[in-house]
């Protein structure tokens, strides 16, 4: 039971989802049905499943909101900012009932107890205002529903191991019958011999005739929460209820057994013969083309768990790979070098399968970015749109995770601080309503994320001034825009003239940074003063494997990611000899270097005379690090170097070799910055 309802709250989270994303759309679109409908469906399903597994307050509750859009799907009442509002508060409820039916604590009962109070109040002002209406027109409506009455046939062959997802057939029939009249046919054919037979296995389908006065979408409702695990067709036969005819009903279920076909053959076979019957009374029925298909599972829902269980064998697996290869170079035995490369060539297309199976698109986390920038724009009473490109983009399901809360807090600047109101935006010539736009893209083997509003910009000596107001820089220093703007991510800085509950307190935007960069991700901040403020995040596509080079600096190994590497060269040791401005010609460029080994203050010893020059991606330049050999690729396990180590930047993680040694996985842009910060200092003479 377990299983089952850790399924339901998974399948109920998707619902949740689709739920918000619909009424957003419906809020800018009252008049859109289509949207009524998805907000129905989602309710409804959460009603049947959520009692079925014992979330009574959901299923209660849901049910009293579904009866809300119930009487919207019939005219009796028109969307309006109050029942969104209502719905999407409602929403928020069903989520923390969804934590723990049961044990609900008082701030959340009292919130539970609030709204249904609202949503009953509001059904119950529809029924009476209803009722009052003109006798008449109620029996205009019922006879204009009993004109709609029309007949169904219905195919439904649930998939064998349905039973496993807490679902019972006979509770789908018996909503069915409570829709009109129907007739059901059940198919045992498919029974197995008793030996064979398994009690957890569904045998047995259906074919039903239903006259019913609910529209087609009604009908799907029923079966909207089994659709991935049935074959189910529809299929509308007569505008007439058909089982109001004593001699059709009749005829239906006694007919001769020589009659009696297999599938809807049968029920074909008998229309064709009733028509011929009723001929004279005009009765026209029209047989539907029933093209069952076999139902194919496209795709399956894996737990979290078991997918890191995955990554880490996989992980386990590479490293054991590169051991076997270690291996086979001292043993030098063809068979096994054969075997070796053979098993590494498999283990490359298992991590990459094993990859793409983490991967999830940003569209999971839109829905969260849209919510809070319609709430927090009502709540400052600003008029502000939300626009995404890109939401197919993917990323390791463990980055989203980190980026998440930091992409909330930048959209709560955003609002807060960037967005103006709307007479500041009229007397600035700006549209009233602002704009948030979150684009995602690929980058090579990065993901770059960026969020730009058309708010009123940063100005850069504001920044400065608070910078050397709080001490973070002296009077003098002489700063590039990117160099202030980067002043924002110090703890403690903040230009909010006011603090609010949303932000201005001087935290945030350095955990921001923070939480970036500890998966090895990097962040900036571009701004035009009155114009815009875009904020851009480069992330890994994942971060427990990465393809790497293996170089050595004296006697130390280090990893540098392959996606940041330009080129290498060879280059003799007198070329960075006595060098003052750290600068070396490359292919007819003067390029900044750093000798890796001084850098790190390492001895020595080597006599070595021909060096190795990694040229490296940083920023909108090329930087060359020097290192004393370059040993080869390797695809690096990458491992979290523990608590104790937590203080320093510049090393990412370390891999175990093939060998067993120990290798450091270098932060190449943090290197960077940490050896141009050093120069620059010792340059002033700081």
């Amino acid at each position: 039971m377990e299983d089952f309802t850790a399924k339901f709250k998974e399948e109920a989270i998707d619902l949740m989802n689709d739920l918000e994303s619909a009424l957003l759309v419906l809020e800018a679109h009252p008049e859109d049905k289509a949207q009524v409908s998805l907000i129905f469906r989602a309710m409804h399903s959460l009603k049947g499943t959520g009692s079925m597994f014992g979330f009574d307050k959901i299923s209660s509750f849901t049910h009293n909101l579904e009866t809300i859009y119930d009487f919207i799907k019939e005219d009796k009442i028109i969307v309006n900012q109050e029942i969104i509002n209502l719905t999407l508060s409602s929403v928020d409820v069903i989520k923390s009932l969804l934590d723990d039916d049961s044990k609900v604590n008082s701030e959340i009962n009292n919130l539970y107890n609030e709204i249904s109070k609202k949503i009953i109040d509001l059904i119950s002002s529809t029924d009476k205002e209803w009722e009052n209406k003109p006798k008449i027109q109620q029996i205009i409506t019922t006879k204009t529903e009993l004109d709609k009455t029309s007949t169904y046939f219905i195919s439904f062959i649930p998939n064998e191991n349905i039973f496993r997802n807490g679902t019972n057939p006979l509770y789908l029939l018996d909503e069915l019958a409570c829709m009109g009249d129907s007739i059901v046919i059940p198919h045992i054919d498919s029974i197995p011999e008793l030996k064979s037979y398994s009690p957890s296995m569904c045998y047995t389908w259906w074919e039903i005739l239903l006259a019913t006065n609910q529209s087609l979408d009604d009908i799907k409702n029923v079966f909207i929460f089994v659709e991935d695990d049935c074959q189910l067709e529809i299929n509308f036969i007569s505008s007439l209820n058909l089982l109001d005819d004593k001699d059709f009903k009749t005829k239906f279920i006694n007919k001769p057994p020589e009659k009696k076909v297999k599938g809807f053959d049968q029920t074909k076979a008998f229309i064709e013969l009733f028509n011929k019957e009723k001929e004279k009374k005009h009765i026209n029925i029209t047989i539907p083309k029933v093209n069952i298909k076999e139902s194919n599972i496209s795709s399956i829902r894996v737990s979290t768990d078991k997918l890191d269980d995955l990554l880490k064998l996989v992980s386990e697996m590479i490293t054991v790979q590169s051991r076997l290869s270690s291996y086979s170079e001292i043993v030098k035995e063809p068979e096994l070098i054969n075997i070796s490369e053979n098993i590494a060539k498999l283990t490359r297309q298992l991590r990459d399968n094993a990859y793409k199976i983490s991967l999830i698109p940003i569209n999971t986390m839109l829905i969260r970015f849209q919510r809070l920038v319609r709430d927090l724009s009502v709540e400052l009473n600003k008029e502000v749109s939300f626009e995404s490109i890109g939401g197919e983009t993917e990323l390791d399901k463990k980055i989203v995770e980190y980026i998440t809360d930091p992409i909330l807090h930048i959209l709560r600047n955003s609002l807060d601080h960037g967005i103006e109101d709307k007479e500041s935006r009229i007397k600035k010539g700006k549209s009233e309503r602002g704009k948030i736009r979150l684009k995602a893209y690929y980058s090579g083997a990065n993901v770059i994320i960026q969020i730009k509003d058309d708010g009123k910009g940063i100005d850069p000596d504001v920044i400065k001034n608070k910078a050397i107001e709080k001490g973070i820089i002296a009077p003098n220093s002489i700063l590039g825009k990117r160099d202030i703007f980067n002043l924002i991510f110090h703890p403690g800085l903040s230009t909010a003239s006011l603090i609010t509950d949303v932000s201005g307190r001087g935290v945030g935007m350095d955990v921001v940074r923070r939480n970036i960069n500890d998966i090895r991700g990097e962040v900036e901040i571009d701004s035009v003063l009155d114009k815009s403020t875009t904020i851009t995040l480069k992330l890994p596509l994942t971060l427990s494997i990465i393809d790497g080079l293996l170089v050595k600096v004296a006697d130390t190994i280090f990893v540098i990611p392959l996606n940041s590497i330009y080129k290498i060269y060879a280059v003799h040791l007198k070329m960075i000899e006595n060098n003052f401005y750290n600068l070396i010609a490359l292919d007819g460029k003067q390029i900044s270097y750093f000798h890796l080994k001084e850098e790190f203050n390492m001895p020595n010893k080597s006599t070595k005379q021909i060096l190795h020059a990694i040229v490296v991606f940083f920023e909108d330049k090329l930087i060359a690090l020097i290192a004393d050999n370059v040993i080869g690729e390797y695809q690096a396990v990458v491992k979290p170097l523990g608590k104790l180590y937590n203080f320093q930047e510049i090393i990412s993680g370390a891999t175990i070799l093939g060998d067993g040694t120990l290798a450091l996985v270098m932060d190449t842009n943090k290197i960077i910055n940490k050896f141009s910060n050093q120069i620059n200092n010792k340059i002033k003479g700081e």
